[in-house]
């Protein structure tokens, strides 16, 4: 791994529950410390929104990339931007321009309509440009961001309230087309990821937060949810992989901000170092619940 710049300033080309932007620093500092080590593989195998992910891939340089998540449909949206770039731009430039010039009754009739049309797309289970395309654009114009899927897998999350969404940015969609061209993209569970995993490796794990409270749950990532029992299933992956010499770095929610004799995280990590980091929550529909509380940052 060398520290430098690789590629231009990359974003995350949606917004992500549980993005990390607001750890990235944290996450950075604790790959720079173990700097000695000659790191020549960047793993992430739940990639999310890709926060870090694009940091990383605009400011280090790695032999090698792999990233993966268990949701096909932003698998194909990465997959569509790392093969199909200039159609995707084209499909969107198309819906933003047919979006934005319309009022209130307007765009939300065209919202449901694109919502109906991706979800069309969810059930044949096809890999497309034109499902990937629908993806971006509902998160961008959707309620706050969210994906959330009901019991048959359908998206339903409603539309949000913006005056003018950047449907569209074809200049970093461009600039994460080229930095992809040398990154490995999986769909699938994390445990996938065991075969690239090695002492060169510097691994981030970003799971669904444990939630804090029956109602802070907020979304379903997925038709499964990751409950305590998954947690445990994580913890005995990273066990694994910490046996191969790789640098492993996790993130999850601190229990101990509503019960400080939850040691649900310390007794599963007893073996690893665990920091509490100081974060806003960045996703409640209520502006006065989004409050300071502290997250873990546990890593080997």
């Amino acid at each position: 791994m060398r520290n430098e710049k690789t590629n231009p300033e990359l974003k995350p080309f949606v917004k992500w529950a549980g993005g990390k932007g607001k750890l990235v620093k944290d996450i950075e500092s604790i790959l720079l410390s173990a700097k000695e080590k000659p790191f020549k593989k960047y793993a992430e195998p739940m990639v999310g929104g890709g926060a870090l992910f694009f940091d990383v891939l605009s400011k280090y340089h790695f032999e090698q990339f792999y990233i993966s998540d268990i949701n096909p449909e932003l698998i194909n949206a990465y997959t569509a931007i790392k093969e199909n770039v200039e159609p995707l731009i084209t499909r969107l430039e198309e819906m933003q321009a047919a979006f934005l010039p319309l009022g209130g009754s307007g765009r939300k009739q065209y919202f449901y309509q694109i919502r109906d049309r991706f979800n069309a797309t969810v059930l044949n289970q096809k890999t497309s440009v034109e499902k990937a395309a629908c993806f971006i654009f509902l998160n961008k114009t959707c309620f706050n961001g969210l994906y959330r899927v009901n019991r048959k897998g359908l998206f339903n999350v409603p539309m949000g309230d913006y005056k003018n969404p950047a449907i569209c940015d074809a200049e970093n969609l461009r600039s994460i087309h080229s930095a992809l061209q040398n990154v490995t993209i999986v769909c699938g569970d994390y445990t996938m990821a065991k075969a690239f995993i090695d002492s060169r490796t510097f691994a981030y794990f970003d799971p669904p937060y444990r939630p804090l409270s029956e109602t802070s749950a907020f979304t379903s990532y997925t038709s499964d949810a990751f409950d305590d029992g998954q947690q445990i299933r994580l913890a005995q992956f990273i066990d694994e992989i910490n046996a191969t010499g790789a640098k492993i770095v996790l993130s999850n929610s601190d229990p101990k901000n509503v019960n400080p004799d939850d040691n649900f995280f310390d007794d599963l990590y007893k073996d690893y170092t665990i920091h509490r980091i100081s974060a806003m929550r960045s996703i409640n529909s209520a502006a006065s619940k989004r409050g300071k509380i502290y997250e873990l940052l546990i890593h080997n």
